[in-house]
């Protein structure tokens, strides 16, 4: 029988009705995570697509939450350090170390030369061990695998000398109050300079297995661009805003410790590759910094000298009423610590400012327009740790 449509003339053509066009016009929605592999944790990303290209992105946070700055209003000054250790368990030295300066700085505990320098070098060397995780797994989650190994192999050998001065691999509690935990030997320090010195001509293969690889360029250039203002806007601090091309660095701006006797660079992104501020520049940063980390633990052995490594620190820490709030350089950004006390053994409240809480807040401003592939590009740019994220 003949379709009274198939004869032209006879009749208009049906019309696309609105249900139809709403069909057409819908959005997708996924869940990405928090399963992933893509989102570096217990991260769920609900993203809204249109076909390929992601239309809104929106963080569910909270799988990894587990009470740690409540459970530490029912803990001594000295028991929160394994607390804090586990934020970003990628940097547990670096968490540490913001953390103790805090309590010192309310004590107005004095800590020796020699502790302070071992607590650089020691940082130093978990920023490096931190930025071969970012360098590896980035690679990785854009389809390479051959810079994983290398990535790991390097990193092993940081962590065997962490695991000689504090007995664990991932989890310190090394830097104490008042200093650090055990002290380096000299043949230790001469490990470290022998890895340095066989670590940084590997540094220019990486750039080159990685960095100016084409396809690896083609993926990250011009993806997921942040300016300046937005990185204000947000909060954003680290490898996140110098990739954006803004030149701050607390150990320079704002010089702790003993930074401020070191000569060293703050790496900026340039656009060298697509514009500032893209995935491209946020890794290069990181690549850099590792440099010049490794520029700042030859100074340190340069200036170490015997002596003590804990000042004098009460058996029983009290500190008096009052609150205090430091920050410090980590290898995703900068990490604030508020602690308020009321007196006594026990703070009345510590507050955590994590970087990577406000880089993953800053997910749903990136994504709107990109390709569902661009945007696993995006969230392995900003290197968030959901430890420090969820709390």
């Amino acid at each position: 029988m003949m379709n009274k449509w198939d004869i032209d003339g006879l009749a208009e053509k049906p019309t696309i009705n609105a249900d139809t066009e709403k069909l057409k016009s819908d959005l997708l929605t996924l869940n990405m995570g928090p399963q992933h592999p893509a989102t570096h944790g217990v991260l769920r990303v609900e993203i809204k697509t249109d076909s390929e290209i992601v239309a809104h992105a929106i963080p569910h946070l909270g799988y990894l939450h587990r009470c740690m700055e409540k459970h530490c209003e029912a803990l001594d000054y000295r028991g929160i350090i394994p607390f804090v250790d586990r934020l970003d368990y990628l940097a547990s030295m670096n968490m540490e170390w913001g953390y103790v300066m805090a309590v010192e700085k309310m004590l107005g505990t004095e800590v020796p030369r020699r502790a302070e320098l071992l607590r650089i070098l020691t940082c130093e060397l978990q920023r490096i061990a931190s930025h071969l995780m970012a360098f590896g797994t980035y690679a990785l989650d854009l389809g390479a695998f051959s810079p994983f190994l290398y990535a790991f192999d390097e990193r092993e050998k940081i962590l065997r000398l962490f695991e000689e001065i504090s007995g664990a691999r991932l989890l310190y509690n090394y830097i104490w109050i008042g200093g650090v935990w055990n002290d380096w030997t000299d043949s230790q320090i001469d490990r470290v300079k022998e890895f340095l010195d066989a670590f940084e001509p590997q540094t220019q293969m990486y750039h080159e297995l990685v960095s100016m690889n084409k396809i690896f360029v083609q993926r990250t250039a011009n993806v997921g661009v942040l300016s300046i203002q937005d990185c204000f806007d947000y909060g954003a601090t680290g490898p996140v805003l110098r990739g954006s091309g803004y030149k701050w660095d607390l150990r320079k701006n704002a010089p702790y410790s003993l930074y401020s006797e070191f000569d060293f660079d703050v790496p900026v992104g340039t656009g060298e590759m697509g514009v500032v501020g893209d995935c491209w520049n946020r890794y290069i940063v990181r690549m850099k910094e590792v440099k010049e980390s490794i520029k700042i633990i030859r100074q340190v052995m340069d200036k170490l000298e015997p002596g003590s490594v804990m000042g004098k620190v009460p058996k029983v820490i009290k500190l008096p009423e009052g609150e205090v709030y430091v920050r410090s350089e980590c290898p995703r950004g900068e990490l604030g610590i508020h602690l308020i006390s009321k007196g006594g053994k026990e703070p009345y409240r510590l507050k955590v400012k994590s970087p990577c809480f406000t880089h993953t807040s800053m997910l749903p401003l990136m994504a709107p327009g990109q390709m569902v592939a661009d945007f696993v590009a995006t969230i392995g740019s900003i290197d968030i740790v959901l430890g420090e994220v969820d709390r």
